[in-house]
């Protein structure tokens, strides 16, 4: 079978195909950033002071949101796919 959108994945600054996970982690009462970790060819924003920012960026870039976790007393982890 022959399918167009398949790239040849040999050529150098070939686009990664698939799905990729960002992993954001909040201090919710303050609004900050903890720590982001993310799939090694994902599309990244940069990192805004203000978790609510942080998420906005990768929202409009057409990650989807998961879920969100909490982590202890004052932080949420939240998991955004890209496909």
């Amino acid at each position: 079978m022959n399918f167009p959108w398949i790239m040849n994945r040999t050529q150098i600054g070939t686009a990664w195909f698939g799905t990729h996970i960002v992993l954001i982690r909040c201090n919710y009462i303050t609004n900050q950033v903890v720590a982001i970790a993310k799939s090694d060819h994902a599309p990244f924003e940069p990192t805004a002071n203000s978790c609510a920012e942080t998420l906005s960026r990768y929202l409009s870039i057409g990650y989807t949101l998961i879920g969100a976790y909490p982590l202890g007393d004052k932080e949420v982890q939240y998991v955004l796919q890209y496909r």
